[in-house]
């Protein structure tokens, strides 16, 4: 069972469903689905700050690492998940 409260989070095994995840993703760590294609790729989530000048909302990203052969500098995409996405239970925490 995944416990995460007050920033705190009890590691399970990497076989995470996409809900168990999503809560890591919120707690601030980063996960990735051993079923994707691509390799060196994970996900992120920003808090955004609604109180800014332009305000912002949370929203999940997909990140790639510097060196990435598709993107060598790195890059944050945004990042929508699809019913394979959030029915896959391959899901584990990037240290």
């Amino acid at each position: 069972m995944v416990c995460c409260e007050n920033g705190h989070c009890e590691i399970p095994n990497n076989d995470l469903g996409f809900e168990k995840a999503l809560a890591f993703l919120k707690a601030g760590r980063k996960v990735a689905m051993s079923g994707w294609n691509g390799k060196d790729m994970w996900l992120g989530y920003c808090k955004g700050s609604p109180d800014a000048d332009v305000p912002c909302l949370p929203y999940v990203y997909i990140e790639y690492p510097i060196g990435h052969p598709v993107y060598p500098k790195g890059c944050y995409v945004p990042w929508l998940a699809s019913q394979t996405d959030i029915l896959s239970d391959d899901w584990f925490i990037v240290d």
